[in-house]
Protein backbone atom coordinates (compact mmCIF):
# COMPACT_ATOMS: atom_id res chain seq x y z
CA UNK A 1 0.00 0.00 0.00
CA UNK A 2 1.23 3.45 -0.77
CA UNK A 3 0.73 6.79 1.19
CA UNK A 4 -2.02 8.82 0.13
CA UNK A 5 -5.41 10.45 0.67
CA UNK A 6 -7.05 7.51 -1.11
CA UNK A 7 -5.28 4.44 0.38
CA UNK A 8 -6.18 5.59 4.08
CA UNK A 9 -9.82 5.15 2.98
CA UNK A 10 -9.17 1.31 2.79
CA UNK A 11 -8.88 1.61 7.27
CA UNK A 12 -8.57 -2.70 7.04
CA UNK A 13 -5.14 -1.83 5.28
CA UNK A 14 -3.65 0.38 7.91
CA UNK A 15 -4.55 -1.76 11.45
CA UNK A 16 -2.17 -0.57 13.71
CA UNK A 17 -2.07 3.03 12.69
CA UNK A 18 -3.82 5.68 13.71
CA UNK A 19 -5.69 7.30 11.27
CA UNK A 20 -7.23 10.94 11.35
CA UNK A 21 -10.47 11.30 12.71
CA UNK A 22 -11.69 13.91 9.88
CA UNK A 23 -12.06 14.52 6.69
CA UNK A 24 -8.49 15.90 5.10
CA UNK A 25 -9.49 17.14 2.06
CA UNK A 26 -12.52 19.02 4.07
CA UNK A 27 -10.12 20.32 6.02
CA UNK A 28 -7.87 21.44 2.99
CA UNK A 29 -10.77 22.88 1.81
CA UNK A 30 -11.44 25.21 4.67
CA UNK A 31 -8.15 25.85 5.11
CA UNK A 32 -8.04 27.82 1.85
CA UNK A 33 -10.96 30.27 2.24
CA UNK A 34 -9.48 30.82 5.60
CA UNK A 35 -5.75 30.33 6.57
CA UNK A 36 -5.34 30.34 10.43
CA UNK A 37 -1.83 28.45 10.74
CA UNK A 38 1.27 29.00 8.20
CA UNK A 39 4.67 27.37 9.54
CA UNK A 40 7.72 27.59 7.38
CA UNK A 41 10.20 24.58 7.78
CA UNK A 42 8.63 21.45 7.44
CA UNK A 43 11.42 19.14 8.45
CA UNK A 44 11.00 16.04 10.88
CA UNK A 45 10.40 17.97 14.40
CA UNK A 46 7.68 20.27 12.76
CA UNK A 47 6.04 16.98 11.50
CA UNK A 48 5.76 14.92 14.43
CA UNK A 49 4.91 17.53 16.84
CA UNK A 50 3.57 21.02 15.89
CA UNK A 51 1.34 19.19 12.86
CA UNK A 52 0.24 16.37 15.49
CA UNK A 53 -0.59 19.21 17.96
CA UNK A 54 -3.20 20.50 14.73
CA UNK A 55 -4.26 17.01 14.32
CA UNK A 56 -5.38 16.82 18.12
CA UNK A 57 -7.30 19.44 17.92
CA UNK A 58 -8.95 18.88 15.02
CA UNK A 59 -10.05 15.67 16.30
CA UNK A 60 -11.43 17.32 19.29
CA UNK A 61 -13.30 19.65 17.26
CA UNK A 62 -11.21 22.59 18.50
CA UNK A 63 -10.05 23.62 14.79
CA UNK A 64 -11.89 23.34 11.50
CA UNK A 65 -8.36 24.17 9.46
CA UNK A 66 -4.96 22.44 9.10
CA UNK A 67 -1.73 23.90 8.33
CA UNK A 68 0.00 25.42 5.29
CA UNK A 69 3.24 24.18 5.06
CA UNK A 70 6.10 26.22 3.47
CA UNK A 71 9.82 25.78 2.63
CA UNK A 72 12.05 28.70 2.38
CA UNK A 73 15.28 26.54 2.25
CA UNK A 74 14.98 23.51 0.94
CA UNK A 75 11.96 22.89 -1.58
CA UNK A 76 12.87 18.94 -1.72
CA UNK A 77 10.87 18.87 1.09
CA UNK A 78 7.83 19.76 -0.25
CA UNK A 79 8.44 18.65 -4.02
CA UNK A 80 9.83 14.95 -2.77
CA UNK A 81 8.27 14.09 0.62
CA UNK A 82 5.06 16.30 0.86
CA UNK A 83 3.70 15.88 -2.94
CA UNK A 84 3.54 12.97 -3.55
CA UNK A 85 1.85 11.67 -0.58
CA UNK A 86 -1.40 13.83 -0.59
CA UNK A 87 0.42 15.78 2.41
CA UNK A 88 0.80 12.89 4.85
CA UNK A 89 3.24 11.76 7.00
CA UNK A 90 3.69 9.05 9.13
CA UNK A 91 4.34 9.29 12.87
CA UNK A 92 6.33 6.92 14.75
CA UNK A 93 6.68 7.24 18.54
CA UNK A 94 9.60 5.11 20.00
CA UNK A 95 8.54 3.65 23.31
CA UNK A 96 11.22 2.37 26.05
CA UNK A 97 9.43 -1.08 25.76
CA UNK A 98 9.87 -1.45 21.91
CA UNK A 99 6.75 -0.57 20.93
CA UNK A 100 6.03 1.47 18.07
CA UNK A 101 3.23 3.98 17.98
CA UNK A 102 2.06 4.82 14.24
CA UNK A 103 -0.21 7.54 13.31
CA UNK A 104 -0.84 9.02 9.48
CA UNK A 105 -0.89 13.03 10.27
CA UNK A 106 -3.12 14.80 7.58
CA UNK A 107 -2.96 18.40 9.26
CA UNK A 108 -0.62 19.35 6.39
CA UNK A 109 -3.34 20.98 4.18
CA UNK A 110 -1.16 22.88 1.46
CA UNK A 111 2.94 22.33 0.41
CA UNK A 112 4.32 25.68 -0.71
CA UNK A 113 8.08 26.42 -1.23
CA UNK A 114 9.41 30.09 -1.50
CA UNK A 115 10.84 29.06 -5.09
CA UNK A 116 7.71 28.05 -7.01
CA UNK A 117 4.80 29.67 -4.56
CA UNK A 118 5.82 33.05 -3.53
CA UNK A 119 2.96 34.36 -4.75
CA UNK A 120 0.59 31.87 -3.27
CA UNK A 121 2.51 32.16 0.26
CA UNK A 122 2.29 36.21 -0.26
CA UNK A 123 -1.25 35.72 -0.86
CA UNK A 124 -2.13 33.39 2.52
CA UNK A 125 -0.28 36.18 4.21
CA UNK A 126 -2.69 38.68 2.90
CA UNK A 127 -5.95 37.12 4.63
CA UNK A 128 -7.73 38.35 7.49
CA UNK A 129 -8.01 35.32 9.12
CA UNK A 130 -3.78 34.11 9.58
CA UNK A 131 -3.22 34.23 12.91
CA UNK A 132 0.27 32.83 13.71
CA UNK A 133 3.19 32.08 11.16
CA UNK A 134 5.29 29.47 12.85
CA UNK A 135 9.32 28.37 12.11
CA UNK A 136 11.41 25.71 12.26
CA UNK A 137 14.57 26.73 10.28
CA UNK A 138 17.23 26.29 13.03
CA UNK A 139 18.99 28.81 14.70
CA UNK A 140 20.93 29.78 11.35
CA UNK A 141 18.19 30.18 9.78
CA UNK A 142 17.57 33.99 11.87
CA UNK A 143 21.00 34.99 11.21
CA UNK A 144 22.22 37.83 8.89
CA UNK A 145 25.87 37.76 9.38
CA UNK A 146 28.51 35.63 9.06
CA UNK A 147 31.01 34.22 10.86
CA UNK A 148 32.99 37.04 11.33
CA UNK A 149 29.54 38.81 12.07
CA UNK A 150 29.52 40.77 8.89
CA UNK A 151 26.38 41.21 6.89
CA UNK A 152 26.14 38.84 4.24
CA UNK A 153 26.54 40.62 0.85
CA UNK A 154 22.59 39.06 0.00
CA UNK A 155 21.23 40.38 2.97
CA UNK A 156 23.31 44.01 2.21
CA UNK A 157 21.60 43.68 -1.55
CA UNK A 158 18.12 43.45 -0.29
CA UNK A 159 18.45 46.12 2.22
CA UNK A 160 19.41 48.17 -0.34
CA UNK A 161 16.79 47.07 -2.67
CA UNK A 162 13.73 47.36 -0.96
CA UNK A 163 10.82 45.06 -0.06
CA UNK A 164 9.96 44.82 -3.92
CA UNK A 165 13.31 43.28 -4.99
CA UNK A 166 14.34 40.72 -2.06
CA UNK A 167 15.93 37.59 -2.53
CA UNK A 168 16.89 36.31 1.16
CA UNK A 169 14.41 34.40 3.34
CA UNK A 170 14.40 36.93 6.08
CA UNK A 171 14.14 39.95 3.67
CA UNK A 172 11.08 38.60 2.05
CA UNK A 173 9.17 37.56 5.23
CA UNK A 174 9.25 40.99 5.88
CA UNK A 175 8.25 42.23 2.54
CA UNK A 176 5.10 39.97 2.89
CA UNK A 177 4.46 41.19 6.69
CA UNK A 178 4.56 44.69 4.90
CA UNK A 179 1.83 43.55 2.35
CA UNK A 180 -0.40 42.47 4.37
CA UNK A 181 -0.53 45.49 6.46
CA UNK A 182 -1.26 46.95 3.30
CA UNK A 183 -3.86 44.43 2.40
CA UNK A 184 -5.68 43.80 5.51
CA UNK A 185 -3.77 46.09 8.09
CA UNK A 186 -4.50 43.41 10.75
CA UNK A 187 -1.43 42.15 13.23
CA UNK A 188 0.05 38.72 13.25
CA UNK A 189 2.01 36.53 15.47
CA UNK A 190 5.48 34.58 14.40
CA UNK A 191 6.18 32.14 16.40
CA UNK A 192 9.69 30.68 16.14
CA UNK A 193 9.93 26.98 17.51
CA UNK A 194 13.46 26.59 17.00
CA UNK A 195 15.44 25.03 19.98
CA UNK A 196 17.98 27.91 20.30
CA UNK A 197 17.80 30.63 23.43
CA UNK A 198 15.23 33.70 23.28
CA UNK A 199 14.10 32.13 19.68
CA UNK A 200 11.45 34.96 19.21
CA UNK A 201 14.24 37.73 19.92
CA UNK A 202 16.12 36.28 17.54
CA UNK A 203 13.03 36.50 14.81
CA UNK A 204 11.84 39.98 16.07
CA UNK A 205 16.10 41.52 15.71
CA UNK A 206 16.04 39.82 12.06
CA UNK A 207 12.99 41.44 11.13
CA UNK A 208 13.51 45.05 12.08
CA UNK A 209 17.19 45.43 11.28
CA UNK A 210 15.83 44.83 7.50
CA UNK A 211 12.89 47.07 8.04
CA UNK A 212 14.97 49.47 9.86
CA UNK A 213 17.60 49.20 6.64
CA UNK A 214 14.73 49.93 4.41
CA UNK A 215 13.11 52.97 6.43
CA UNK A 216 17.07 54.29 6.36
CA UNK A 217 17.02 54.00 2.47
CA UNK A 218 14.02 55.72 1.92
CA UNK A 219 11.92 52.22 0.65
CA UNK A 220 9.14 52.04 3.58
CA UNK A 221 7.61 55.01 5.15
CA UNK A 222 7.79 55.04 9.29
CA UNK A 223 4.48 53.79 9.78
CA UNK A 224 5.12 50.86 8.03
CA UNK A 225 8.33 50.24 10.30
CA UNK A 226 5.84 50.98 13.23
CA UNK A 227 3.27 48.57 11.75
CA UNK A 228 5.96 45.31 12.38
CA UNK A 229 7.33 46.95 15.51
CA UNK A 230 4.22 47.11 17.14
CA UNK A 231 1.48 44.74 15.39
CA UNK A 232 3.73 41.91 14.52
CA UNK A 233 4.11 39.91 17.54
CA UNK A 234 7.41 37.19 18.12
CA UNK A 235 6.30 35.55 20.98
CA UNK A 236 9.19 33.37 22.66
CA UNK A 237 8.87 29.39 22.87
CA UNK A 238 10.51 26.36 24.49
CA UNK A 239 10.57 23.37 22.26
CA UNK A 240 11.99 19.98 23.72
CA UNK A 241 11.51 16.38 21.89
CA UNK A 242 14.36 14.64 20.26
CA UNK A 243 13.88 13.75 16.84
CA UNK A 244 16.84 11.75 15.36
CA UNK A 245 16.84 11.09 11.46
CA UNK A 246 14.58 8.63 9.85
CA UNK A 247 16.03 5.24 11.34
CA UNK A 248 16.35 1.70 8.90
CA UNK A 249 14.53 -0.52 11.90
CA UNK A 250 11.53 1.75 11.22
CA UNK A 251 11.55 1.37 7.75
CA UNK A 252 11.93 -2.37 7.95
CA UNK A 253 8.79 -2.33 10.31
CA UNK A 254 6.52 0.06 7.75
CA UNK A 255 7.86 -2.34 4.72
CA UNK A 256 6.73 -5.55 6.76
CA UNK A 257 3.15 -3.64 7.04
CA UNK A 258 3.03 -3.40 3.68
CA UNK A 259 3.96 0.18 2.88
CA UNK A 260 5.89 1.28 -0.47
CA UNK A 261 8.08 4.03 -1.59
CA UNK A 262 8.66 5.22 2.30
CA UNK A 263 12.63 5.09 2.32
CA UNK A 264 14.36 7.67 3.92
CA UNK A 265 16.86 10.20 1.69
CA UNK A 266 18.67 12.94 1.43
CA UNK A 267 18.39 16.02 -0.33
CA UNK A 268 20.87 18.18 -2.28
CA UNK A 269 21.09 20.76 0.64
CA UNK A 270 21.87 17.74 3.40
CA UNK A 271 18.42 17.18 4.84
CA UNK A 272 17.61 14.35 5.62
CA UNK A 273 14.12 12.72 5.69
CA UNK A 274 11.56 9.97 4.54
CA UNK A 275 7.56 10.09 4.63
CA UNK A 276 7.98 9.25 7.71
CA UNK A 277 9.57 10.43 11.01
CA UNK A 278 10.92 8.43 14.07
CA UNK A 279 11.00 10.53 17.84
CA UNK A 280 10.59 9.26 21.23
CA UNK A 281 7.23 10.19 23.03
CA UNK A 282 7.96 13.01 25.49
CA UNK A 283 7.55 16.48 24.36
CA UNK A 284 7.33 19.95 25.66
CA UNK A 285 6.17 22.97 23.92
CA UNK A 286 5.93 26.12 25.72
CA UNK A 287 4.85 29.38 24.24
CA UNK A 288 4.36 32.78 25.37
CA UNK A 289 0.84 34.11 25.49
CA UNK A 290 0.99 36.77 22.45
CA UNK A 291 -1.25 36.19 19.80
CA UNK A 292 -2.66 39.86 18.42
CA UNK A 293 -4.80 38.10 16.07
CA UNK A 294 -5.99 35.16 18.20
CA UNK A 295 -4.41 32.02 18.21
CA UNK A 296 -5.47 28.13 18.27
CA UNK A 297 -6.64 26.48 21.30
CA UNK A 298 -3.21 25.02 21.65
CA UNK A 299 -3.23 24.28 25.72
CA UNK A 300 -6.21 22.03 24.67
CA UNK A 301 -3.54 19.36 22.58
CA UNK A 302 -0.82 19.75 25.99
CA UNK A 303 1.44 22.88 24.59
CA UNK A 304 1.99 25.32 28.05
CA UNK A 305 0.76 29.01 27.15
CA UNK A 306 2.28 31.10 29.41
CA UNK A 307 4.43 34.70 30.48
CA UNK A 308 7.70 35.29 28.31
CA UNK A 309 9.48 35.42 31.76
CA UNK A 310 8.32 31.74 32.25
CA UNK A 311 9.28 30.80 29.32
CA UNK A 312 12.67 31.90 29.25
CA UNK A 313 13.00 30.20 32.85
CA UNK A 314 11.91 26.99 30.99
CA UNK A 315 14.28 27.38 28.54
CA UNK A 316 17.12 28.37 31.21
CA UNK A 317 16.23 25.08 33.46
CA UNK A 318 16.48 22.69 29.90
CA UNK A 319 19.57 24.07 28.18
CA UNK A 320 21.61 25.03 30.69
CA UNK A 321 21.13 22.19 33.38
CA UNK A 322 18.75 19.48 32.59
CA UNK A 323 19.25 18.20 28.88
CA UNK A 324 21.12 20.10 26.89
CA UNK A 325 24.55 20.18 28.92
CA UNK A 326 24.42 16.13 29.36
CA UNK A 327 23.74 15.92 25.30
CA UNK A 328 27.02 17.74 24.75
CA UNK A 329 28.78 15.85 27.13
CA UNK A 330 27.59 12.88 25.79
CA UNK A 331 28.16 13.85 22.26
CA UNK A 332 31.78 14.70 22.04
CA UNK A 333 32.87 11.87 24.44
CA UNK A 334 30.66 9.21 22.51
CA UNK A 335 32.35 10.11 19.27
CA UNK A 336 36.06 9.62 21.26
CA UNK A 337 35.31 6.88 22.23
CA UNK A 338 33.44 5.27 19.28
CA UNK A 339 29.66 5.54 20.16
CA UNK A 340 27.26 5.91 17.43
CA UNK A 341 24.32 5.44 19.65
CA UNK A 342 23.13 7.62 23.04
CA UNK A 343 21.23 4.65 24.42
CA UNK A 344 24.75 2.69 24.37
CA UNK A 345 26.19 4.81 25.88
CA UNK A 346 23.98 5.38 28.71
CA UNK A 347 24.85 1.69 30.01
CA UNK A 348 28.59 2.92 29.91
CA UNK A 349 29.47 3.04 33.67
CA UNK A 350 31.71 6.40 33.28
CA UNK A 351 29.43 8.24 31.05
CA UNK A 352 26.22 7.57 32.57
CA UNK A 353 27.60 8.74 36.17
CA UNK A 354 29.47 11.91 34.20
CA UNK A 355 26.33 12.86 33.27
CA UNK A 356 24.23 12.11 36.40
CA UNK A 357 26.69 13.77 38.70
CA UNK A 358 27.59 16.86 36.49
CA UNK A 359 23.55 17.97 36.33
CA UNK A 360 22.72 17.01 40.04
CA UNK A 361 26.04 18.62 41.95
CA UNK A 362 26.95 20.95 39.29
CA UNK A 363 24.32 22.48 37.67
CA UNK A 364 21.25 21.87 39.64
CA UNK A 365 22.30 24.10 42.57
CA UNK A 366 21.75 26.99 40.29
CA UNK A 367 18.81 25.34 38.17
CA UNK A 368 15.71 27.55 36.88
CA UNK A 369 13.00 26.88 38.60
CA UNK A 370 9.85 28.03 35.95
CA UNK A 371 6.84 26.89 38.06
CA UNK A 372 5.35 25.13 35.11
CA UNK A 373 7.52 22.03 34.97
CA UNK A 374 9.31 20.63 37.85
CA UNK A 375 12.88 20.75 37.08
CA UNK A 376 14.21 17.42 39.41
CA UNK A 377 11.68 15.17 37.37
CA UNK A 378 12.12 16.75 33.98
CA UNK A 379 15.92 15.54 34.63
CA UNK A 380 15.26 12.35 35.83
CA UNK A 381 13.33 11.87 32.87
CA UNK A 382 16.74 12.70 30.87
CA UNK A 383 18.46 10.39 32.57
CA UNK A 384 15.50 7.29 33.29
CA UNK A 385 14.01 7.31 30.77
CA UNK A 386 14.54 9.62 27.60
CA UNK A 387 18.37 9.08 27.14
CA UNK A 388 18.31 5.51 28.09
CA UNK A 389 15.24 4.55 25.46
CA UNK A 390 17.54 1.82 23.24
CA UNK A 391 14.88 2.10 20.49
CA UNK A 392 15.60 5.83 20.17
CA UNK A 393 18.35 5.60 17.39
CA UNK A 394 20.23 9.18 18.27
CA UNK A 395 23.56 9.37 17.50
CA UNK A 396 26.65 11.54 19.41
CA UNK A 397 27.70 12.45 15.72
CA UNK A 398 24.17 14.56 15.44
CA UNK A 399 24.58 16.06 18.43
CA UNK A 400 27.87 16.91 17.72
CA UNK A 401 27.09 19.36 15.07
CA UNK A 402 27.91 23.05 15.70
CA UNK A 403 28.82 22.53 19.25
CA UNK A 404 31.08 26.16 19.39
CA UNK A 405 27.67 27.58 18.83
CA UNK A 406 26.21 25.63 21.65
CA UNK A 407 28.71 25.44 24.68
CA UNK A 408 27.99 29.37 25.88
CA UNK A 409 24.75 28.89 26.98
CA UNK A 410 24.92 25.36 27.99
CA UNK A 411 28.21 26.17 30.16
CA UNK A 412 28.90 28.87 30.51
CA UNK A 413 25.46 30.31 32.15
CA UNK A 414 26.21 28.23 34.49
CA UNK A 415 29.85 29.56 35.24
CA UNK A 416 28.55 32.86 35.86
CA UNK A 417 26.04 32.11 38.18
CA UNK A 418 29.26 30.34 40.13
CA UNK A 419 31.16 33.34 39.66
CA UNK A 420 28.41 35.81 41.04
CA UNK A 421 27.71 33.37 44.13
CA UNK A 422 28.39 34.26 47.76
CA UNK A 423 28.40 30.59 48.69
CA UNK A 424 30.64 28.95 45.67
CA UNK A 425 33.45 29.67 43.04
CA UNK A 426 33.99 28.53 39.49
CA UNK A 427 37.27 27.16 40.15
CA UNK A 428 35.30 24.36 42.06
CA UNK A 429 34.13 22.72 39.25
CA UNK A 430 35.29 19.88 38.04
CA UNK A 431 32.93 18.11 35.33
CA UNK A 432 31.95 21.25 33.51
CA UNK A 433 35.41 21.88 32.72
CA UNK A 434 36.46 18.19 31.96
CA UNK A 435 33.50 18.65 28.94
CA UNK A 436 35.24 21.54 27.79
CA UNK A 437 38.42 19.78 27.33
CA UNK A 438 36.58 16.92 25.90
CA UNK A 439 35.42 19.13 23.36
CA UNK A 440 39.24 19.81 22.71
CA UNK A 441 40.12 16.90 22.63
CA UNK A 442 37.00 15.84 20.19
CA UNK A 443 38.38 18.42 17.45
CA UNK A 444 41.36 16.64 16.97
CA UNK A 445 39.69 14.21 15.28
CA UNK A 446 41.14 10.66 16.33
CA UNK A 447 39.50 8.03 18.64
CA UNK A 448 40.62 6.69 21.89
CA UNK A 449 42.17 3.89 20.12
CA UNK A 450 44.22 6.77 17.98
CA UNK A 451 41.96 5.69 14.95
CA UNK A 452 41.00 9.00 12.69
CA UNK A 453 37.20 10.40 13.04
CA UNK A 454 34.91 12.58 11.06
CA UNK A 455 34.16 15.53 13.15
CA UNK A 456 30.67 16.60 12.58
CA UNK A 457 29.97 20.07 11.26
CA UNK A 458 30.90 23.39 12.71
CA UNK A 459 30.86 26.88 11.86
CA UNK A 460 34.49 27.42 13.90
CA UNK A 461 35.86 24.14 13.08
CA UNK A 462 38.73 25.21 10.57
CA UNK A 463 39.64 28.22 12.44
CA UNK A 464 39.84 25.69 15.82
CA UNK A 465 41.44 23.16 13.75
CA UNK A 466 44.11 26.07 12.61
CA UNK A 467 45.10 27.30 16.16
CA UNK A 468 45.19 23.65 17.38
CA UNK A 469 47.23 22.46 14.56
CA UNK A 470 50.06 20.44 15.03
CA UNK A 471 48.70 18.40 18.65
CA UNK A 472 48.87 15.17 18.26
CA UNK A 473 47.75 11.98 20.25
CA UNK A 474 50.75 10.97 22.40
CA UNK A 475 52.79 14.06 22.39
CA UNK A 476 53.62 16.71 24.82
CA UNK A 477 51.14 19.20 24.71
CA UNK A 478 52.30 23.31 24.80
CA UNK A 479 49.20 24.51 26.88
CA UNK A 480 49.72 27.79 26.22
CA UNK A 481 49.22 27.43 22.44
CA UNK A 482 45.28 26.84 24.08
CA UNK A 483 45.33 30.44 25.39
CA UNK A 484 43.61 32.05 22.45
CA UNK A 485 40.54 29.36 22.53
CA UNK A 486 39.91 29.45 26.23
CA UNK A 487 40.06 33.23 26.45
CA UNK A 488 37.18 33.76 24.26
CA UNK A 489 34.20 34.92 25.79
CA UNK A 490 32.35 34.05 22.17
CA UNK A 491 32.67 30.47 22.52
CA UNK A 492 32.49 29.95 26.12
CA UNK A 493 29.93 32.74 27.47
CA UNK A 494 33.24 33.58 29.70
CA UNK A 495 36.43 34.29 29.51
CA UNK A 496 38.06 30.87 31.05
CA UNK A 497 41.14 32.41 32.56
CA UNK A 498 38.74 35.18 34.37
CA UNK A 499 36.65 32.69 36.05
CA UNK A 500 40.00 30.57 37.22
CA UNK A 501 38.49 27.49 34.83
CA UNK A 502 41.74 27.89 31.94
CA UNK A 503 44.59 25.84 33.89
CA UNK A 504 42.00 23.20 34.53
CA UNK A 505 40.91 22.77 31.04
CA UNK A 506 44.14 23.29 29.62
CA UNK A 507 45.34 19.79 32.10
CA UNK A 508 42.55 17.87 31.81
CA UNK A 509 42.84 18.41 28.25
CA UNK A 510 46.50 17.54 28.13
CA UNK A 511 45.87 14.45 30.19
CA UNK A 512 43.17 13.11 27.27
CA UNK A 513 46.10 13.94 25.00
CA UNK A 514 48.56 11.61 26.80
CA UNK A 515 48.11 8.43 24.49
CA UNK A 516 45.61 5.94 23.51
CA UNK A 517 43.22 4.58 26.05
CA UNK A 518 43.74 8.12 27.79
CA UNK A 519 40.54 9.12 27.57
CA UNK A 520 38.86 6.51 29.44
CA UNK A 521 41.42 7.06 32.28
CA UNK A 522 40.82 10.08 32.53
CA UNK A 523 36.72 9.36 32.76
CA UNK A 524 37.74 6.67 35.57
CA UNK A 525 40.15 8.95 37.59
CA UNK A 526 37.92 12.58 37.50
CA UNK A 527 34.18 10.63 37.23
CA UNK A 528 34.42 7.08 38.86
CA UNK A 529 37.29 8.34 41.02
CA UNK A 530 34.63 11.59 41.68
CA UNK A 531 38.55 13.87 42.17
Amino acid sequence: MKLSLQSIQDKDSWKGYHLPAYDPKKIAENTKKNPQWMHFGSGNIFRIFPAALCQRLIEQGEMDTGIVCCEGYDDEIITKCFRPYDNLTIGVTLNMDGRMDKEVIASMSESLTMLYDRERIAEIFKQPSLQMVSFTITEKGYSLRNAAQELVPAVLEDMENGPEHCNTFMAQLTAMCLARKAACGKPLALVSMDNCSHNGEKLQAAVLEIAEAWLKNGKISKEEYTYLEQEIAFPWSMIDKITPRPHPAVEKQLLADGLEEISPFVTAKHTYIAPFVNAEKPQYLVIEDHFPNGRPPLEHAGVIITSRDTVNKVEKMKVCTCLNPLHTCLAVYGCILGYTSIAEEMKDTELKTFIDRMSHKEGMPFVVNPGVIDPEKFLQEVLTERFPNPFMPDTPQRIATDTSQKLSIRFGETIKAYMGSAEHRAEELTLIPLVLAGWLRYLIGVDDEGKAFEVSPDPLLSAMQEKMAGMKLGEPVDTARLQPILSDDSIFGVDLYQCGLAEKVAGYFAELMAGTGAVRAVLKKYVAGEK
